[in-house]
């Protein structure tokens, strides 16, 4: 009796474990949280330039680990910012999404329109309105993030962190818990009205530890011996800028507490700028309870201080390279905190960048590579001929993310025709030495510009907020204000060849070298999490990395 009792027991035990795996496998399987890393002005070489100084834990966990796709490149023109942040989150273009450059003209009053600034909010955690009064009203494509949002009813929680109001705001869209930027008047991470009303009291706590002050206490010298920085340049070269109040571009930089006082942007040129901005991150899991349930979160961190240390210094200099290996640092403590906190294999991150950058002139120049400056003079030039051929002056209202606009005002009340004046300015945009293409944004598809050239000029056009004319300068040409350092906007390889990483759940570990696309960032997110692409999306998921 005993062993029937036993062994109908042993059945219902039996039935209720196989019952209670069915349920289990029935259930939507999705990481944990999701961190997307855009490493502001990264050129993909930089992961292999300095490989053999970074630690295990950092870049070498991502490669080593994650799945690597060596040829991704930007589908548009200019390679700016908001446009590089808002394409990897939209899948999109700036023809699409509406973010058409940092800032634009607006066509009817002439007027530069940035592209987060919404004077309809307020700022939240500052009294400075220029500072704090952003949204993202002139997104008009929903992001990945959203999607997040959109697919679990809210419940999924989104959070985005940048020293730049632009770099935090587009990659977490229209609806997330938190949006945080750097506030230089104050030295603290603020908001606005459009995400509430009030600083969480994790940020206010974190503002209130005073970090920003702690880190450049010390001043800033490089992590090693200045002589193993045998990837770059000596120091003090020629084409490097100044960082406050510096006499010269040389380590070490003890001035930087005293200088950090005075200007507090100058954390931003310096690696502790992304250890800020990590740190903050960090207390966003912890605040928000980020990754604590199995409803996905996301959590949008763009680290900064790489492009504005490479625009101070370019690209082969000791501090950039610095930046990086103390960044390497950085990242490797981050993901151990997300290891312990969220839990290893529990978490996927993806790593890019939203443009490269261009060597410095003078460097190029003393290695004998062709280089020189773009469209110096060239705005009052024009002008210039077209008052002797239509008699109106300053019918050019701008030159902007290497496009021209044209005064509407002007035009219209000397009753001129548009096309006639865009057709005499392209025969004499063409004359000029340092322009290797000028067009029509009008009659791009018609032109006998090249492939991919072209249809970069066509994505990157938005019919309501792109300039008439689209400028190609010749390779290795900068604009006459990077006369140190560098910059970054064309189709080149230095500004659109970016590194892509996936790690962590849901990922196999390998490389490619097939080509991809930046906009093939947020379907494969997407697909991963299996929601819907974004609204504008026009990219395609990268199967070999989710294994489907």
């Amino acid at each position: 009796m005993l062993r029937k009792i036993s062994i109908a027991a042993a059945t219902f035990l039996s039935v209720i474990t196989i019952n209670a795996q069915k349920n289990k496998n029935s259930q939507l399987e999705r990481p944990k949280l999701v961190v997307g890393l855009v490493v502001d002005q990264m050129r993909w070489d930089y992961l292999y330039r300095f490989y053999n100084k970074y630690g295990n834990d950092g870049f070498k966990r991502l490669l080593g680990t994650g799945y690597s796709l060596n040829n991704v490149h930007i589908p548009y023109v200019p390679t700016v910012t908001a446009l590089g942040h808002t394409s990897i989150y939209t899948g999109s273009v700036p023809a699409i999404h509406g973010i058409a450059g940092n800032d634009w003209n607006d066509k009817e009053t002439g007027k530069n329109v940035y592209c987060t600034a919404d004077e309809n909010v307020q700022p939240v955690g500052t009294t400075n309105a220029k500072v704090g009064s952003h949204s993202p009203k002139n997104l008009w494509s929903t992001t990945v993030t959203d999607e997040l949002r959109l697919a679990t009813n809210f419940q999924g929680k989104v959070i985005g962190v940048s020293l730049k109001d632009r770099a935090s705001i587009l990659p977490a869209g229209h609806t997330p818990n938190g949006v945080f930027w750097f506030d230089d008047s104050t030295g603290n991470f603020i908001t606005s009205t459009w995400y509430m009303n009030d600083l969480p009291q994790w940020v206010k706590s974190f503002n209130s530890q005073g970090l920003p002050d702690k880190l450049v206490a010390n001043g800033w010298n490089t992590l090693l011996p200045i002589n193993q920085y045998t990837e770059s340049s000596p120091d003090n070269s020629s084409w490097e800028g100044l960082l406050g109040s510096s006499k010269t571009p040389t380590f070490p930089y003890s001035n930087l507490a005293k200088d950090y006082q005075e200007k507090k942007d100058n954390i931003r040129y310096t690696p502790f700028g992304n250890t800020l901005t990590l740190k903050l991150a960090e207390a966003s899991v912890e605040g928000e309870k980020l990754g604590a349930d199995n409803i996905t979160d996301m959590l949008a961190i763009n680290l900064a201080s790489t492009d504005y240390a490479g625009h101070k210094f370019g690209p082969n200099s000791i501090e950039v390279e610095d930046v990086y290996l103390r960044l390497d640092q950085d990242l490797a403590e981050f993901f151990n905190y997300l290891d312990s906190k969220v839990g290893k294999g529990e978490y996927t991150v993806f790593l890019s960048a939203d443009h490269g950058a261009s060597h410095s002139i003078g460097f190029l120049k003393e290695h004998k590579i062709t280089a020189g400056f773009f469209g110096e003079g060239m705005e009052k030039d024009i002008n210039d001929k077209l008052k002797a051929k239509f008699g109106v002056d300053k019918l050019i209202n701008a030159v902007d993310n290497y496009q021209v606009y044209f005064d509407r005002k002007l035009l219209n009340d000397n009753k001129l025709e548009l096309d006639n004046v865009i057709d005499f300015t392209v025969k004499e945009l063409e004359k000029d030495p340092t322009v290797l293409y000028a067009v029509s944004v009008t009659k791009v598809a018609q032109s006998t510009i090249p492939e991919p050239i072209k249809q970069r000029i066509i994505n990157g056009i938005n019919r309501q907020r792109s300039g008439d004319i689209q400028l190609i300068s010749h390779d290795s040409m900068l604009p006459p204000y990077a006369k140190t350092g560098t910059t970054h906007s064309v189709w080149n390889s230095y500004d659109s060849h970016i590194p892509l990483i996936f790690m962590g759940w849901g990922i196999q570990h390998g490389e490619s070298n097939k080509p991809y696309f930046m906009t093939d960032i947020a379907p494969t997110v997407s697909s991963l999490l299996k929601i819907q692409f974004p609204s504008g999306n026009v990219g395609n998921p990268i199967t070999e990395v989710i294994g489907r």
